[in-house]
């Protein structure tokens, strides 16, 4: 029996049911987590700002 292939998120491993999430390779909940960390520095990282307020004192 053929059944149809089933995507899950590289995120959290759940299948992926919208053809949206489909399309994307990646759930709704996932794809707002991600982003946001794209927005983010890694934790005890200097941004920035960090850098040039350190050289400013």
């Amino acid at each position: 029996m053929n059944q149809p292939k089933m995507i899950t998120c590289p995120g959290c491993n759940r299948p992926l049911r919208s053809k949206k999430s489909i399309a994307k390779g990646i759930g709704p909940v996932c794809e707002v987590k991600v982003k946001n960390l794209e927005n983010e520095p890694p934790e005890g990282q200097l941004t920035i700002r960090d850098f040039e307020d350190a050289e400013n004192d």
